[in-house]
């Protein structure tokens, strides 16, 4: 994206279009602390989360990043304590309500990745999610398949170790079918099988943001990360806006990436 096509307040913030990270992955935390803190119930939480989502998606497009990775449900989340509902409102989300709100998120935010030009993939395992959010998964990607310009991956009952795992079983499965010999198994191939192989070159993100004041990744793209520069704000999911999301791109661009190669000056 040449410079004059950058929005105005994206060129008055300094940031440079040749150093625009093309893949930005979100660990979105925060919707109950948010939604806690203003005397509001849960499922108001993920509502404002959605909502910040629509809002990440349509900046995105408009500075030229090609893919978002969202973390929506960790594994690890299955360990929450299950709750009961009372006359439909709680406190605190069981495992299933969280489920609920993911399964309404996607649904409402089809129509934004359509018009918006992404093509959507639900990543995690799709054995642990209910059968209603399956079928809304499979349905915004198949809305959304012919779209090529810019993709969306949500994770939902993820975990980077599963990934691996998942991965590795895969490769397994061909070794023992002799398909595969055992040492024909590199890097590049261990990612082919991984829940983001299909954006090929993109699959890997290049910025990893984390809202909520957190500072671990949580078990979220470990393969994929390996290289990414992290950043966490302490803004809440629901509150993080353009002005934050500008200040996380150009902290990103202030940083020399080396991939673990050293400085030009200390090889010389």
């Amino acid at each position: 994206m040449a410079e004059n096509d950058l929005p105005k307040k994206l060129v008055q913030s300094g940031l440079r279009p040749e150093l625009m990270p093309q893949h930005v992955a979100f660990v979105m935390d925060g919707n109950r602390r948010w939604a806690l803190a203003r005397g509001l119930t849960t499922l108001e939480g993920y509502e404002a989360g959605t909502d910040t989502l629509k809002k990440i998606v349509e900046l995105s497009t408009a500075w030229g990043i090609r893919v978002i990775t969202v973390f929506a449900f960790s594994q690890d989340n299955f360990r929450r304590p299950q709750i009961l509902r009372l006359h439909g409102s709680c406190l605190q989300e069981d495992v299933n309500y969280t489920l609920e709100s993911i399964e309404r998120g996607i649904r409402d935010t089809m129509d934004v990745y359509a018009r918006k030009g992404f093509r959507v993939h639900v990543a995690g395992d799709r054995s642990r999610m209910p059968t209603s959010l399956q079928d809304v998964a499979r349905e915004a990607e198949e809305m959304t398949r012919n779209n090529s310009q810019y993709h969306c991956i949500i994770a939902v009952c993820y975990s980077g170790r599963w990934d691996i795992v998942q991965a590795c079983r895969e490769l397994a499965t061909k070794v023992q079918d002799n398909m595969l010999r055992p040492e024909d198994i590199d890097e590049e191939m261990l990612a082919g099988h991984l829940s983001t192989n299909a954006l090929g070159e993109f699959g890997c993100p290049d910025l990893v943001i984390r809202t909520s004041g957190e500072l671990r990744l949580s078990n979220f793209l470990l393969w994929q990360s390996a290289y990414a520069e992290l950043y966490f704000s302490n803004t809440l999911w629901p509150d993080f806006g353009e002005d934050d999301y500008l200040q996380a791109l150009k902290d990103f661009q202030s940083r020399e990436r080396r991939f673990g190669q050293r400085k030009s000056s200390q090889q010389e």
